[in-house]
């Protein structure tokens, strides 16, 4: 967790008996706004960028250099305003043995200097970091920074914003809007506002640089958005393409009416309690291009179902129904004809939701790629015939909480060839005899079992599994919370009948 506070001034750090070093906060400019809190969202949202250069950096090169220490000439001593990280451990690469830990500048070598501070030599090295640690590397000096602020770097991080954080106290008891200058620098496209009002969004508008044109995503929680305030945000954010409204309750359907524009591609609306049937008629109307739609709304009935266009026929793919309680089989059938291009679908916690309506996925929904059916307790093994005998290109399914699910409805599974990832949480009348219908799927690559009471696995279990897929990448089993598992291992290379380098194999279990 990152907190965009000023800190206090600098202290050396301490170096416990293990030989790791806590380093302290270290200022570093980037303003005192909170790119993360501890949310679940911003562990999920902080996460490092897929794209990483085909090099490794050079063995000789210290993982971390002391921050409270210069690492040359284009560092000066004054305090940088700065995010506050948590303190963590690094381990401590001195150039010299028997050199203090407080290096002086003279002491280092001209080459590691320079190595230190060449920018093509970082471009390459500070990719193989988290976010959160380029959030600290970033405070070493100007030229870490330099490098650091590179918009390449933080492509696909959204920072939170929370209300109270966006604004300073002045000595004159006064409140001014923090500057965001330094999101600015390192480009970022995608917000996540918590508990704003009208006039923070409005604020935000004015003094991003980049919001009328470069924001592409915005994600507004536990707000007090009004419809004012979302036809103004919509009208001036021009460039916006992902809207997410989550526990905003005093925005109206009147509103979405108002508001919504033809440049959004992707919606999701969840516990928002003025938000029924007209809102989906809204959605449907004014979202030509829309490609992914998720939905959590208590108040929608099937009727909504039928009020896509034959445009959103073509262009969304993306279908997610969340608790939506009052939707049923009939809902399902509108769904079904008005959205045939569907390539992921979920109707978790649609609890209306039976046989009949899964065999009208199953037949219509060809494309299908991932579904998922958790939380829907009137779901059956037959369900799971259909599915597996019209869903050839499936792979990912879950039924969580699908406590009707047995052995048998495991057997018509292990038919699907295209099948990677199976989610069975929870489903409390499988057992150990219908995992064995399984150890034919030779694409299977995640299964998870998490919550199964009655599993008694033993190793020549597991090891027949192994050996019946003979994987060539990893299978993962999730095995936490079976109470009646009393198993750990870890298999790494298996070698068996010729089968070598299956890859790994790791099995989390519980305990009795």
């Amino acid at each position: 967790m990152l907190n965009m506070s000023t800190p206090s001034e600098l202290k050396s750090p301490c170096v416990p008996r293990n030989g790791m070093v806590k380093l302290p906060p270290q200022p570093n400019g980037l303003g005192s706004a909170s790119i993360t809190k501890g949310t679940p969202a911003a562990k999920n949202r902080l996460c490092q960028s897929s794209s990483v250069p085909g090099i490794l950096p050079p063995p000789s090169l210290p993982y971390h250099l002391d921050p409270l220490n210069p690492l040359g000439p284009d560092l000066d001593h004054s305090p940088l305003m700065a995010l506050k990280p948590p303190l963590r451990q690094v381990p401590l690469t001195l150039p010299k043995p028997h050199l203090p830990l407080t290096l002086p500048l003279a002491l280092l070598l001209p080459l590691e200097r320079q190595l230190a501070l060449d920018e093509k030599l970082l471009n390459r090295l500070l990719w193989y970091f988290t976010t959160a640690e380029k959030c600290v590397l970033a405070q070493v000096c100007r030229t870490w920074r330099k490098v650091l602020y590179q918009p390449k770097f933080w492509e696909g991080v959204t920072p939170i914003l929370h209300a109270k954080e966006l604004y300073a106290l002045l000595p004159s008891g006064e409140k001014e809007f923090v500057s965001l200058q330094a999101f600015a620098l390192r480009g970022f496209q995608a917000f996540c506002l918590v508990g704003v009002s009208d006039l923070d969004i409005c604020e935000f508008i004015d003094n991003y640089p980049l919001s009328k044109k470069g924001v592409k995503s915005v994600s507004l929680k536990r707000s007090t958005i009004t419809d004012a305030g979302l036809e103004v945000m919509l009208e001036q954010m021009q460039g916006l393409m992902h809207l997410e409204l989550a526990g905003c309750n005093d925005f109206t359907e009147a509103g979405l009416w108002s508001s919504l524009n033809a440049r959004l591609t992707s919606l999701s609306v969840s516990d928002c309690i003025n938000v029924a049937d007209d809102a989906i008629a809204a959605i449907s109307q004014l979202l030509p291009n829309l490609s992914e739609l998720s939905l959590q709304a208590y108040h929608v009935t099937d009727t909504a179902m039928a009020y896509f266009t034959a445009k959103q026929g073509y262009t969304t793919h993306t279908l997610r129904l969340h608790s939506c309680w009052e939707i049923t089989n009939h809902g399902v059938v509108n769904m079904v004809h008005s959205l045939p291009n569907l390539t992921a679908l979920s109707l978790s916690g649609c609890s209306k939701i039976t046989d009949d309506g899964v065999e009208l996925v199953a037949e219509n929904l060809r494309k299908l790629r991932s579904l998922d059916l958790s939380w829907c307790p009137r779901i059956t093994d037959m369900a799971l015939e259909y599915i597996a005998c019209d869903l050839h290109k499936l792979e990912e399914l879950v039924l969580d909480r699908c406590v009707r699910i047995t052995d048998t409805g495991l057997g018509y599974l292990s038919t699907m060839s295209s099948l990677r990832s199976l989610y069975l949480r929870w489903c409390c009348q499988v057992q150990d005899f219908g995992l064995q219908h399984l150890f034919g799927m030779r694409s299977l690559r995640l299964l998870s079992l998490a919550g199964i009471l009655c599993l008694s696995l033993c190793l020549s279990l597991f090891l027949s599994l192994c050996l019946c897929l003979f994987l060539s990448l990893s299978l993962s089993l999730s095995l936490s919370l079976c109470l009646s598992v009393s198993l750990c291992l870890s298999l790494s290379q298996f070698n068996s009948r010729g089968f070598i380098g299956m890859g790994n194999i790791c099995l989390h279990c519980q305990s009795k």
